[in-house]
């Protein structure tokens, strides 16, 4: 429960704020309608989340102190402040050339106007977020270092593929999203797509160049210790999954407020749930819990790149995150007992 401590306080202050939000706007009524769509989003955001938890703690497990604390420290900040606040309105100055205070005005004062502007770019971030998961996933599964295979022999074979085919596929993927798009949108999905992979590429570099590394004693694998690569790599991964978290909150409330509010409270609880999974060696006990997550960023990864054209409920991202989760933990348990047998 320790794990969780601050999540729970955040909570209690942050649904306090939607209360008062929500009666200064609408009295009683307007206050139990606060509460429960903040509490709706906060959910959202931690099913959305969760395989992005388990990705985050089977990087960090392998961190040393100092960067597991700036991750779990500045990074809340930029996840709650920079991701879910920030971010949009950037996005909606971007495309009206608004300042970013008549952004938030404009949010504040006419939210269904700025929810227009905010989908209306959805394609674009959605190109540019599906191309960047989507490397993330194919990388997982072409590692030809990864020594134990959740699918087994079909999985090491594609583990010999190479990083090579990797950003082939999720090209060819972006190329197939913007045969989804109207014409005059072809180039800025394009743009979006490829910038992905760019941004993927560049900060795997950097991660190689800049991370400290030392050499785990029984296998010899160099691990990385942290740093500033790693770190950007994470954050970017948080925008990835971020966003569409933000555009689906806009499909139960265009109050801004409210979403920032119950998006922080998931945000909260999924690196709560980072910090628990690696203090408790869950990863560890559960060998199989990493490669459901990374199955379920691939869903996700395709279901962005889709959405450019087709409307996916956010109940069935959700679920079907959930679904590739619950699968491998059952797939951890039956492994752990056949070791013990």
């Amino acid at each position: 429960m320790k794990h969780f401590t601050v999540s729970i306080i955040v909570t209690i202050i942050l649904m306090a704020c939607a209360c008062w939000w929500g009666y200064e706007r609408g009295g009683m009524s307007g206050l139990v309608t606060a509460l429960w769509i903040t509490a709706v989003l906060g959910v959202m955001e931690v099913s959305l989340s969760f395989d992005n938890a388990v990705v985050n703690a089977a990087v960090l497990r392998s961190w040393n102190a100092f960067w597991q604390k700036l991750f779990l420290t500045v990074g809340i900040l930029v996840a709650v402040f920079g991701m879910r606040l920030l971010f949009p309105l950037l996005i909606v100055s971007l495309a009206t050339g608004l300042g970013l205070v008549d952004v938030w005005n404009m949010a504040l004062t006419t939210p269904d106007e700025y929810s227009r502007y905010l989908t209306g770019v959805h394609a674009e971030v959605a190109a540019f977020g599906g191309a960047f998961l989507l490397l993330v996933f194919l990388n997982f599964l072409f590692d030809e270092e990864k020594e134990l295979h959740w699918l087994g022999w079909l999985e090491e074979k594609l583990g010999k593929a190479g990083d090579g085919l990797s950003i082939l596929l999720t090209l060819l993927a972006v190329f197939g999203c913007v045969a989804l798009v109207p014409e005059h949108r072809k180039l800025s999905v394009m743009t979006a797509g490829v910038v992905g992979v760019v941004i993927y590429v560049a900060v795997d570099w950097l991660s190689g160049l800049l991370e400290s590394k030392e050499h785990d004693p029984v296998t010899g694998v160099a691990l990385a210790k942290g740093g500033i690569g790693g770190f950007m790599y994470l954050e970017v991964l948080d925008a990835s999954f971020s966003f569409d978290g933000v555009i689906g909150a806009f499909a139960i409330t265009t109050d801004v407020v409210i979403i920032m509010l119950g998006l922080a409270i998931g945000a909260m609880y999924v690196r709560s749930l980072t910090v628990f999974l690696v203090h408790k060696g869950t990863l560890d006990e559960f060998v199989f819990l990493e490669h459901g997550a990374h199955y379920a960023i691939g869903i996700l990864a395709l279901i962005m790149l889709a959405s450019v054209k087709y409307h996916i409920p956010e109940w069935f991202t959700g679920l079907s995150g959930v679904a590739f989760i619950l699968v491998s933990l059952w797939s951890s348990i039956r492994h752990r007992r056949a070791m013990t047998a």
